[in-house]
């Protein structure tokens, strides 16, 4: 059996995939990218292979895909993450028909068609308001980030949170500790306000059920229930939907595998 890799390289974690034939998974890693990308590509790669118990030789096709998709110097080839997070998601919940992607430096709000294509996609602008980034805002209360979701879901009230940067963000949320607020208000508060731009970001390209929740904010229980409140449904997401990047590259890269198997296939009389 001939296996497929995708290599995604985001700007704060990457992850690699590995699936077999029929698309399924066998093996998976996720890394902090940390200052040298190059050498976070190969390290996430090599354990996907490890996890995975497979040799370099078994993998005929790698897609590199994220931000640093060009740094993924072993790959065969490149696709943008707005079509593997799109074809990802398509595989793992075949009802999708909306993608929100959230990562640590960006937002992307994606409608596919059936099959994974891409019909229309925008992004946030460089403000990291609508992004995972925006949740540093809670530094300052000192819990650590895997709290941050479920600290937040024990609020009462939300606190709201008016600024739009980052920086004053935590000044702000200083501020309301100041007065009393509760952290975890001030933490549903700042999760909030994520939600309130990430459902702008799905308006612009017309929301259509399902909606497919991707990214490493995926892991914040919190923010999932934002958007579930927001949508007024709930969102597709799954153990998962962190690596649905690296899911999307490493199908686009089975394709490639299967495509060129067609002729072999046609001389033979199949």
């Amino acid at each position: 059996m001939t296996y497929a890799a995708g290599v995604d390289v985001g700007s704060t974690q990457t992850k690699a995939v590995i699936v077999d034939e029929n698309g399924k998974i066998v093996g998976y890693s996720l890394i902090d990218t940390g200052s040298n990308v190059v050498i976070a590509a190969e390290k996430a790669f090599l354990a996907a292979l490890d996890e995975g118990e497979l040799s370099e030789s078994e993998v005929g096709y790698i897609v590199g895909t994220g931000y640093g998709r060009y740094k993924v110097t072993f790959g065969n080839t490149q696709i943008t993450e707005i079509s593997c997070h799109a074809r990802g998601s398509v595989h793992m919940f075949p009802g999708t028909r909306t993608v929100l992607d959230m990562g640590g430096q960006d937002t992307k709000a994606i409608r596919v068609r059936a099959n994974g294509e891409v019909i229309d996609f925008c992004m946030n602008d460089k403000c990291a308001a609508g992004t995972g980034r925006f949740l540093q805002a809670a530094a300052a209360l000192e819990i650590p980030l895997p709290e941050l979701g479920p600290t937040a879901l024990r609020a009462d009230k939300a606190v709201p949170i008016s600024t739009t940067c980052t920086v004053f963000a935590e000044s702000e949320v200083l501020a309301w500790l100041g007065k009393g607020k509760k952290i975890e208000d001030i933490l549903w508060g700042v999760h909030k306000s994520i939600g309130v731009r990430s459902m702008a970001l799905l308006r612009r390209v017309g929301i259509e059920e399902q909606v497919t929740f991707t990214g490493g904010v995926t892991k914040n229980k919190g923010m999932v229930e934002v958007m579930n409140q927001a949508l007024g449904f709930p969102v597709n997401v799954s153990e998962e939907s962190h690596l649905m990047g690296a899911l999307g590259a490493a199908l686009f890269a089975l394709d490639h595998i299967m495509s060129s198997r067609e002729p072999i296939a046609a001389k033979e009389g199949v």
